[in-house]
């Protein structure tokens, strides 16, 4: 038996990973200082339902990376032939990762313990060990077989990175064999995208009392309140509206606040804003329904959940149905149905689909047969004639059946921020039914500026993924609406024009 083997099994002690997580490591807290690591309560309740597939919603600052990288380091010092990977969402939160959460905690481990695991490798971003083990750090983890798998951030990675984030899905986590580990965990970023549906997913079945396979995600959710030291002495005033949000805690979900948690969260919440939602959540459901940074219509679309206005919209017969439409670069179209209502502009149902002619979305309003038809309102380019078939798709609609003064062709506007401009004036006029329109409402809350990785700034034009869809079409709405209409008219010139 080599001095290893003899360290990690001539006890139960050495034997238990958890015992070592509390008396071999040390770390860098907050402030700067090296301390022994010592699990707080909520690493603790981690630690005991671990289970294969793991989904961590978070508030921050609870130290989840920092357990979680500690085992994955515990589990290759202690166990031949372990691969461990760890996936930033940046390559510079890869290399502070690396640097304080697996190599700090490695070189300060006992000397004994490090002269019986000596490392092969030492390299910026990965640690071999002399037992075959290894962990290492970066933004994807495609090649090779893994044994666990720690996803840092992997809401931020979806909202900002999504051919990232299915690039983790299908090739890294696919790395990771039935039965061994993946810990997911991120603060929210909206609702939508993997993280949002995995979480959704292992919600439903915990609500289910399902029992988990090793296929199947387990959730667990760190909510503020739970941490101790997120507390605040002293005679803070609370506002009105912070009342009436404690009472909901109380009254919906069953969370009693002391004072002095109360006044830690009155104080934050004046620091963070928008933020302190998706930051600091009280419940799962909070934190997804936060606005995601750099969203366009964060602040509409927070009201509009504030004010109950994303709620049941029910379709009215005898009133004129409008459409907004949003022909995709992508090959995604997507419509919004829409009533004007007493003043209001409700917003009662949401279709979008790829692949697919407009004889397929002709079809979709066909199959809608107690609608009485306002006007369809289409982008700009829609009456652009094709090379190919000399024909607009203005033209192919008429053909397949739609009036064609029933078709408005919205101006193209010089610049898009005015235009985006326009929808958060309009918003606060709007209902959304919050099932039929439920992937509308989350391409809206999701529109967001494009991120530049290099100055690490928000550009001033937005990110084309999948939420451009639902959100360009719902901007035909405040771009050409009017309470009567008007009809399509043909501009003169040239059988085709460029957009």
């Amino acid at each position: 038996m080599n001095a290893a083997q003899s360290l990690s099994l001539s006890t139960d002690q050495w034997a238990d990973w958890r015992w070592r997580l509390n008396n071999l490591y040390w770390i860098v807290d907050d402030e700067g200082n090296k301390i022994a690591f010592r699990p707080n309560e909520e690493q603790m309740q981690f630690m005991d339902e671990l289970w294969t597939l793991n989904l961590i919603l978070k508030a921050r600052q609870l130290g989840f990376t920092t357990m979680i990288d500690l085992i994955g380091l515990d589990m290759a010092v202690f166990n031949d032939n372990q691969t461990c990977g760890v996936i930033a969402h940046n390559l510079d939160d890869a290399r502070k990762i690396f640097r304080n959460k697996v190599k700090f905690p490695y070189d300060n481990l006992p000397e004994g313990l490090r002269q019986a695991r000596t490392l092969e490798t030492d390299s910026s971003w990965e640690l071999v060990f002399d037992n075959g083990s290894s962990i290492g750090v970066g933004t994807s983890m495609r090649s090779g077989t893994l044994q666990f798998l720690h996803v840092s951030e992997f809401g931020k990675i979806c909202a900002k990175y999504p051919h990232k984030a299915q690039e983790i899905v299908a090739g890294s986590f696919n790395t990771v064999k039935a039965g061994q580990i993946i810990a997911v965990e991120s603060t929210a970023e909206g609702r939508y995208g993997q993280f949002f549906d995995y979480c959704k997913r292992a919600m439903d079945d915990l609500k289910a009392g399902k029992t988990l396979t090793e296929l199947d995600w387990r959730f667990h959710f760190f909510a503020w309140w739970q941490k101790d030291s997120y507390r605040l002495a002293g005679d803070v005033p609370i506002p009105a509206d912070m009342q009436e949000y404690f009472k909901k805690l109380r009254d919906e979900h069953g969370i009693f606040l002391d004072a002095e948690q109360k006044a830690w969260y009155v104080k934050k919440a004046q620091l963070n804003g928008e933020d302190m939602k998706r930051e600091f959540p009280s419940t799962p459901g909070e934190a997804f329904e936060a606005a995601i940074l750099g969203a366009y219509y964060a602040k509409q679309m927070s009201d509009a959940h504030a004010t109950g206005r994303i709620r049941k919209v029910p379709h009215v017969p005898t009133m004129p149905v409008n459409t907004f439409w949003d022909l995709g670069r992508n090959d995604t179209t997507a419509i919004w149905f829409h009533q004007h209502v007493a003043s209001e502009h409700r917003f009662f149902d949401y279709y979008e689909a790829s692949g697919e002619d407009l004889a397929h979305y002709y079809g979709v309003l066909q199959n809608r047969p107690k609608h009485v038809w306002g006007y369809h309102y289409l982008p700009h380019d829609a009456d652009n004639k094709s090379l190919e078939r000399n024909e607009s798709r203005v033209d192919r609609l008429v053909e397949l059946g739609i009036p064609s003064e029933k078709i408005i062709v919205v101006e193209r506007i010089e610049n898009i921020n005015d235009g985006i401009e326009q929808v958060r004036k309009i918003l606060p006029m709007c209902y959304f039914d919050e099932e039929r329109c439920a992937k509308g409402i989350a391409a809206l809350e999701s529109y967001q500026k494009e991120w530049d990785d290099k100055l690490a700034v928000f550009r001033n034009h937005p990110l084309h993924n999948w939420a451009s869809n639902g959100a360009d079409a719902f901007r035909q709405f405040p771009q050409g609406w009017t309470p009567a209409g008007k009809p399509f008219k043909r501009k003169s010139g040239s059988s085709w024009r460029t957009a």
